[in-house]
C-alpha cells in the first residue's frame, strides 16, 4: 500500500513506516494481531461519529517492548538492526511520518530540531529496559 512500508527479514517484521502522504479512508490496522503494540491509521470524513465507548480490562502478557515514534516536526535518521545486531537499513523520517519499531535494534540521529512522540508499553524500567550494543 502506498505510504506504508514494512521492513522485514526472514518473514519477521522489524518495522512499519507510515508516511504522512498515506491516504486510506476508514480504520486500517497495519500490524498483525499478535503484536503487543498495535498501529492503525484512522481517516474519516467530517461528521463521522465514533460511538462513546471504553476499553475493558483485559489481562495481557508482554515479553517484548515495541515502540511507536510519531515525528511531529523535524527530521531524523533511523538505523534499523536485526536480532543479531546486524544493520538492516537506514532511512529518514520527517514531520508527519510515524514508525513502529517491532523488533531488533535501532539507533536514531536527529538531523534537525525535532519534536517526537514516543509510545510504548510501560512502565519504563530505566537502565534495565535497554541493551546497548
Amino acid at each position: 500500500m502506498e505510504g506504508i512500508r514494512e521492513i522485514t527479514k526472514d518473514g519477521q517484521i522489524y518495522a512499519i513506516i507510515l508516511k504522512k502522504e498515506c491516504d486510506r479512508p476508514g480504520v486500517n490496522f497495519l500490524t498483525p494481531d499478535e503484536f503487543s503494540q498495535q498501529l492503525g491509521l484512522l481517516q474519516h470524513d467530517k461528521g463521522k461519529v465514533i460511538d462513546r465507548h471504553r476499553h475493558k480490562l483485559v489481562k495481557r502478557e508482554i515479553f517484548h517492548t515495541q515502540e511507536v515514534l510519531v515525528i511531529l516536526s523535524g527530521r531524523i535518521q533511523v538505523e534499523l538492526y536485526d536480532d543479531e545486531r546486524r544493520h538492516l537499513e537506514t532511512f529518514i523520517l520527517e514531520g508527519g511520518d510515524s514508525i513502529l519499531l517491532a523488533r531488533g535494534g535501532h539507533r536514531i540521529v536527529v538531523l534537525e530540531p525535532s519534536k517526537i512522540i514516543e509510545v510504548k508499553q510501560g512502565p519504563y524500567a530505566g537502565f534495565d529496559d535497554k541493551e546497548y550494543f
